[in-house]
């Protein structure tokens, strides 16, 4: 890094901000309040992981770390969009994929504390149109995406508001009874945004903006804003091609990070919404183990977890509320955020921890996307000779790829880089379960119902490998 400036302050409650620019590519914002030896240690550590993990390319985007309400580190790496042009900084703008549904359930437990509906009223009640599956699926299910109301996307096919109402109004089933199984998906999300206009009679956004966006000042966030759009950032891949801009649901807000910061801090000092209210979002009734509208929730460690992709942007907030730490990272390249997060939250723990080596995924990718064989082929001239500089101790590189592989339509290709994660990770279970759903994907069952009893004898995957040979044995009648 160059031209990195620390200012050490001496005395307690001084307050100052650092700027400079890593690598001619990144600007870095801190406030610090503390600067206890502790502290400077983990500034340190935070700082020598993020700007390696940059080096790496394993991160594009911004960082914040609060702990007791005190800003401990803030910084921004890389780019706003695939011309590498202007640098990122704590004003941009993202797209926080998932995590932006909390905004709706939130404004719905708004509307219980004000009386306006009730968590068990049926949708029916809001005369949206819908079928009779309506009078039986009710404002819980919805938040708590158990539901089992028919989906409104394909794969990788987005709609817009007027093709998730054709879809909902067109579908006489359901995919399961309510309340008795779990599906993640965009069609909950819709019908909770209809439904807050339906009773407070005017849009979602304006809902939200009024009762959220206002009071708390987040004053840089903007609902689904077009290219161009002040601080907004573009997401791109690694070979620096941007993300198609496509027509979507209704009611994304993109926020930057302190705005992020300043939502997360409104949950856990109940500024907009009751402490009980918080945990009826927290704790999902009907798969606990999956999380609700808030993310997952780890109660034995007070920890809540939220992530969000959408196309090659991927956030991530830890919000630790036993400890009283928030980490926030927030990405428009698709990279590490998920595992830096946690190795944050080491970090601030003083637990041990790894720089990320070189992703090995990415060597190996583009390569892989023309020619699998290449790709495999790459992998173990690399492992030969540079097996202390990938990760190829990490079995989620290869089954990232092997998904993106999948989600491209190239089933063959994504069966053949999880057979090489399995051969390569034998005691993994997840990896048999990957494995086993390339198969299925590709209706070769015999290969699945093997994969997945495989998984099973490795541990399981949450009960997810016993879901798949039961639908097997459905299909084939075995």
């Amino acid at each position: 890094m160059k031209n990195l400036l620390f200012l050490l302050l001496t005395t307690v409650l001084f307050t100052n901000a650092l700027s400079a620019q890593a690598l001619n590519n990144s600007k870095e914002t801190k406030k610090i309040h503390q600067t206890s030896t502790e502290q400077k240690s983990e500034i340190n550590q935070i700082d020598s992981l993020m700007t390696k993990s940059y080096e790496r390319g394993l991160f594009n985007g911004n960082v914040l770390v609060v702990k007791n309400n005190t800003i401990v580190y803030q910084k921004s790496f890389g780019f706003t969009d695939e011309t590498r042009q202007t640098p990122l900084n704590n004003k941009s703008i993202f797209n926080i994929g998932s995590i932006a549904k909390e905004f709706n359930a939130v404004s719905i437990m708004i509307l219980v504390e004000r009386g306006l509906l009730n968590l068990d009223d049926p949708i029916s009640k809001f005369d949206l149109g819908l079928p009779k599956w309506s009078e039986k699926v009710t404002i819980r299910h919805l938040i708590n995406y158990a539901s089992g109301i028919p989906k409104i996307e394909s794969g990788l096919n987005p709609v817009s508001d007027t093709d998730a109402w054709k879809i909902l109004r067109s579908s006489d089933n359901l995919l399961f009874e309510p309340g008795t199984s779990y599906k993640y998906d965009n069609s909950n999300v819709f019908l909770q945004r209809r439904i807050i206009e339906k009773v407070t009679g005017v849009s979602f956004q304006e809902f939200v903006t009024k009762n959220i966006i206002k009071p708390l000042k987040m004053t840089n966030s903007v609902f689904d804003p077009t290219f161009g759009y002040k601080n907004r950032t573009s997401c791109y891949d690694m070979d620096n091609v941007r993300c198609p801009e496509m027509n979507f649901i209704s009611g994304w807000l993109w926020v930057d990070i302190d705005n992020l910061y300043k939502w997360i801090e409104a949950m856990n000092s109940n500024l907009l919404i009751s402490k009980d209210s918080f945990q009826t979002l927290l704790n999902n009734p009907y798969a606990k183990d999956e999380g609700g509208s808030l993310g997952r929730y780890f109660e034995k460690e007070d920890l809540q977890r939220h992530n969000g992709v959408s196309y090659k942007f991927e956030s991530i907030f830890l919000n630790d509320i036993k400890n009283n730490i928030t980490i926030i990272l927030l990405s428009n390249n698709l990279n590490r955020v998920w595992d830096l997060g946690y190795i944050i939250h080491n970090i601030m723990l003083g637990k041990e921890y790894e720089i990320p080596k070189k992703s090995i995924e990415q060597a190996i990718r583009k390569e892989s996307l023309y020619d699998v064989n290449k790709g495999i082929e790459t992998y173990y001239l690399l492992k030969k000779s540079s097996k202390n500089e990938y990760s190829f101790d990490n079995p989620g590189e290869l089954n990232k790829l092997g998904y993106e592989l999948s989600r491209l339509g190239k089933i063959n290709e994504s069966i053949t880089i999880f057979k090489l994660a399995t051969t390569e990770f034998p005691k993994d279970a997840n990896l048999f379960d990957s494995l086993g759903e390339a198969y299925f994907t590709a209706k070769q069952y015999d290969l699945a119902l093997e994969s997945y009893k495989k998984a099973i004898s490795l541990g399981g995957t949450n009960g997810n490998a016993e879901k798949m040979i039961e639908k097997i044995e459905k299909e084939t009648g075995k």
